[in-house]
Protein backbone atom coordinates (compact mmCIF):
# COMPACT_ATOMS: atom_id res chain seq x y z
CA UNK A 1 0.00 0.00 0.00
CA UNK A 2 2.75 2.26 0.56
CA UNK A 3 4.04 1.48 -2.88
CA UNK A 4 1.03 3.32 -4.09
CA UNK A 5 1.26 6.21 -1.97
CA UNK A 6 4.78 7.07 -3.58
CA UNK A 7 3.61 6.21 -7.37
CA UNK A 8 1.12 8.88 -6.55
CA UNK A 9 2.95 11.37 -5.46
CA UNK A 10 5.30 10.93 -8.18
CA UNK A 11 3.20 11.25 -11.16
CA UNK A 12 1.99 14.22 -9.13
CA UNK A 13 4.87 16.05 -8.82
CA UNK A 14 5.50 14.85 -12.44
CA UNK A 15 2.46 16.22 -13.88
CA UNK A 16 3.15 19.63 -11.94
CA UNK A 17 6.59 19.81 -13.74
CA UNK A 18 4.96 18.95 -16.97
CA UNK A 19 2.59 21.98 -16.50
CA UNK A 20 5.43 24.37 -15.08
CA UNK A 21 7.53 23.48 -18.20
CA UNK A 22 4.38 23.93 -20.89
CA UNK A 23 3.94 26.82 -19.42
CA UNK A 24 6.84 28.83 -19.77
CA UNK A 25 7.10 26.80 -23.24
CA UNK A 26 4.47 29.08 -24.56
CA UNK A 27 5.54 32.47 -22.74
CA UNK A 28 9.00 32.61 -23.74
CA UNK A 29 8.69 31.12 -26.98
CA UNK A 30 5.58 33.63 -27.90
CA UNK A 31 3.20 30.91 -28.98
CA UNK A 32 -0.56 31.87 -28.87
CA UNK A 33 -2.48 28.96 -28.27
CA UNK A 34 -6.04 30.97 -27.00
CA UNK A 35 -6.06 33.69 -30.08
CA UNK A 36 -4.19 36.42 -30.46
CA UNK A 37 -4.27 40.05 -28.04
CA UNK A 38 -4.31 43.17 -29.59
CA UNK A 39 -4.99 44.80 -33.29
CA UNK A 40 -2.97 44.50 -36.36
CA UNK A 41 -1.51 47.26 -38.51
CA UNK A 42 0.17 46.88 -41.85
CA UNK A 43 3.33 49.09 -42.91
CA UNK A 44 5.44 48.50 -46.18
CA UNK A 45 9.26 49.15 -46.23
CA UNK A 46 11.56 49.41 -49.13
CA UNK A 47 13.72 47.10 -46.92
CA UNK A 48 13.47 45.39 -43.63
CA UNK A 49 16.69 43.30 -44.06
CA UNK A 50 17.31 41.49 -40.74
CA UNK A 51 13.75 41.75 -39.60
CA UNK A 52 11.96 38.70 -38.81
CA UNK A 53 8.09 37.79 -36.96
CA UNK A 54 8.54 38.26 -33.58
CA UNK A 55 10.79 40.92 -33.57
CA UNK A 56 9.84 43.92 -31.19
CA UNK A 57 7.31 47.46 -32.26
CA UNK A 58 8.49 50.08 -29.66
CA UNK A 59 7.57 54.20 -29.30
CA UNK A 60 10.34 55.71 -27.03
CA UNK A 61 11.42 52.16 -25.59
CA UNK A 62 8.54 50.65 -24.28
CA UNK A 63 7.23 47.40 -26.21
CA UNK A 64 3.72 48.15 -27.74
CA UNK A 65 3.62 45.30 -29.64
CA UNK A 66 5.71 43.15 -32.18
CA UNK A 67 6.33 42.40 -36.44
CA UNK A 68 3.43 39.21 -36.77
CA UNK A 69 4.61 38.40 -40.41
CA UNK A 70 6.64 39.71 -43.89
CA UNK A 71 4.72 39.64 -46.68
CA UNK A 72 5.71 41.02 -50.68
CA UNK A 73 3.16 43.88 -51.72
CA UNK A 74 3.91 44.97 -55.15
CA UNK A 75 7.49 45.85 -54.90
CA UNK A 76 8.28 46.52 -51.21
CA UNK A 77 8.33 44.50 -48.12
CA UNK A 78 4.94 44.63 -46.02
CA UNK A 79 4.80 44.17 -42.46
CA UNK A 80 1.43 42.71 -40.25
CA UNK A 81 2.40 44.50 -36.85
CA UNK A 82 0.18 43.40 -34.23
CA UNK A 83 0.03 46.33 -31.20
CA UNK A 84 -1.03 45.81 -28.07
CA UNK A 85 -5.08 46.54 -27.20
CA UNK A 86 -4.47 49.99 -25.79
CA UNK A 87 -2.17 51.45 -28.00
CA UNK A 88 -3.39 53.71 -30.54
CA UNK A 89 -1.38 55.70 -33.18
CA UNK A 90 -1.94 58.87 -34.86
CA UNK A 91 -2.30 58.89 -38.78
CA UNK A 92 1.23 60.88 -39.08
CA UNK A 93 3.54 58.08 -37.32
CA UNK A 94 6.33 57.30 -38.73
CA UNK A 95 7.82 53.60 -38.68
CA UNK A 96 10.90 52.92 -39.13
CA UNK A 97 13.11 49.64 -38.50
CA UNK A 98 16.21 49.87 -36.19
CA UNK A 99 19.00 48.06 -34.55
CA UNK A 100 19.79 47.98 -31.20
CA UNK A 101 23.98 48.87 -31.41
CA UNK A 102 25.69 48.46 -35.01
CA UNK A 103 25.13 44.71 -35.38
CA UNK A 104 21.94 44.36 -32.58
CA UNK A 105 18.30 42.58 -32.78
CA UNK A 106 16.48 44.37 -35.48
CA UNK A 107 13.23 46.76 -34.29
CA UNK A 108 10.41 48.37 -35.12
CA UNK A 109 10.67 52.11 -33.99
CA UNK A 110 7.36 54.11 -34.17
CA UNK A 111 7.87 58.16 -33.38
CA UNK A 112 4.46 59.54 -32.60
CA UNK A 113 2.13 61.82 -34.81
CA UNK A 114 0.30 64.71 -33.79
CA UNK A 115 -2.61 64.36 -35.92
CA UNK A 116 -5.95 64.23 -34.40
CA UNK A 117 -6.76 61.13 -36.41
CA UNK A 118 -5.91 57.82 -35.47
CA UNK A 119 -5.26 54.76 -37.82
CA UNK A 120 -8.02 52.01 -37.20
CA UNK A 121 -7.35 48.03 -36.96
CA UNK A 122 -6.22 46.50 -39.94
CA UNK A 123 -5.46 50.24 -41.26
CA UNK A 124 -2.25 51.03 -42.97
CA UNK A 125 1.25 53.06 -41.64
CA UNK A 126 2.11 55.60 -44.69
CA UNK A 127 5.02 56.80 -43.39
CA UNK A 128 7.74 54.28 -43.25
CA UNK A 129 11.63 54.36 -43.36
CA UNK A 130 14.15 51.71 -44.28
CA UNK A 131 17.69 50.67 -42.46
CA UNK A 132 20.53 52.08 -44.31
CA UNK A 133 22.55 49.70 -46.21
CA UNK A 134 25.90 49.40 -43.67
CA UNK A 135 27.93 47.56 -46.88
CA UNK A 136 26.95 50.92 -48.79
CA UNK A 137 27.53 53.43 -45.94
CA UNK A 138 31.14 52.07 -45.16
CA UNK A 139 31.69 51.85 -49.59
CA UNK A 140 30.90 55.61 -49.06
CA UNK A 141 33.31 56.61 -46.56
CA UNK A 142 35.70 54.33 -47.47
CA UNK A 143 35.22 55.15 -51.78
CA UNK A 144 35.69 58.49 -51.55
CA UNK A 145 32.79 60.15 -50.83
CA UNK A 146 34.40 62.22 -48.04
CA UNK A 147 35.84 65.61 -49.50
CA UNK A 148 37.15 67.29 -46.16
CA UNK A 149 40.07 69.83 -46.54
CA UNK A 150 38.07 71.98 -49.01
CA UNK A 151 39.05 69.69 -51.72
CA UNK A 152 36.19 68.63 -54.43
CA UNK A 153 35.55 65.63 -56.53
CA UNK A 154 36.51 67.61 -59.26
CA UNK A 155 38.94 69.76 -58.64
CA UNK A 156 42.06 67.49 -57.80
CA UNK A 157 44.23 68.68 -54.99
CA UNK A 158 47.63 71.12 -55.80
Amino acid sequence: MNHTRTDILVGIFVLVGMTCLGYLTIRLGKLELFGAQGYVLFADFASVAGLKPGDPVEIAGVKIGRVEGMSLAEDKARLTLRLNDGVKLQEDVIASVRARGLIGDKFVLVSPGASDKIIPPGGKIRETDSPPDIPDLIGKIVGGDLTSKGETKDEPSK
